[in-house]
């Protein structure tokens, strides 16, 4: 793995870099393992926009990822490791030994030919995944369940890792991403290692018509708008907003706590990730 860069034969070459995806074993994924996704356009059912400044975009395919990994004591081999316009971390697609294929995260380290396996008899070693109490303390991991059963929802995203700090009679406290320490029920799943592809966050798209490749439109800011389209628009001239940043439907942008109370949730949390 390592980042390209190009001659600056243009102003948006100058800065663009992208992955050398060397670490790529086949360009076409699993069809059996993959469907097909409709472009929404950030609209509803209704036609209505609910999430702003999107739209446009490659057409791509889903890619269905085995974010339970329940399938304990069966040996499996890294048949590729593949590219997934979906998410910023590459994914391996394993071959068990009873013929079923799936897909996982390709944690560092994770190379075409190595053996994995889940439950409680698998090693320590990247790829392997096992329920969080027979992890021992100090260990790396990454997708991380939340409530047994569930599906993998902590740690899915490029170079995201998170630590087993110890363990308190059923529950266990793991540290995550963001500094949080919280603690997660026992038999809650996690894969061991950290997820791969290192250099996504150092790469520079170099031109705007790179984001429109992925689907992103321009983002548009309040105070350039008419008062019609936002509380911040209007104006003669430029203006400073006249008022504390908020989106167009009034909610505040900085510093206002949108978190609602979870009496059941916050129990859980040992240390937050904001001091």
């Amino acid at each position: 793995m390592g980042i390209k860069k190009y001659k600056p034969t243009s102003p948006g070459r100058r800065q663009m870099t992208v992955s050398d995806y060397s670490e790529l074993t086949r360009r076409k994924p699993e069809k059996s393992l993959t469907v097909g996704m409709r472009s929404t356009g950030g609209r509803n059912n209704l036609g209505r926009v609910t999430t702003r400044f999107r739209g446009g975009g490659n057409k791509r395919r889903y890619r269905i990822i085995d974010f339970r990994r329940t399938k304990d004591d069966v040996a499996a081999v890294v048949a590729h490791i593949e590219y997934d316009p979906n998410r910023s971390s590459r994914i391996a697609l394993l071959e068990y030994e009873d013929g079923k294929k799936a897909y996982i995260l390709a944690p560092v380290g994770l190379k075409q030919g190595d053996k994995v396996r889940s439950g409680s008899e698998a090693e320590f070693k990247p790829g392997n995944a096992m329920c969080l109490k027979d992890i021992p303390e100090g260990l790396n991991v990454h997708c991380i369940e939340m409530v047994p059963g569930q599906g993998a929802k902590i740690a899915r995203s490029a170079g995201q890792v998170a630590i087993v700090r110890a363990k308190e009679g059923n529950y266990v406290q793991v540290k995550l991403p963001s500094g949080e320490v919280r603690l997660i029920h026992g038999n809650c799943r996690a894969t061991i290692g950290q997820v791969g592809n290192l250099e996504h966050s150092a790469i520079s798209l170099g031109k705007a018509g790179k984001k429109r490749y992925l689907g992103k439109r321009p983002h548009v800011r309040g105070v350039v708008m008419n008062p019609v389209d936002h509380p911040m628009g209007g104006g003669e001239g430029r203006t400073c907003g006249g008022g504390h940043p908020q989106s167009p439907w009034g909610q505040l942008a900085k510093g206002y706590r949108t978190r609602k109370p979870k009496k059941n949730s916050d129990r859980f949390i040992i240390q937050r990730r904001k001091k």
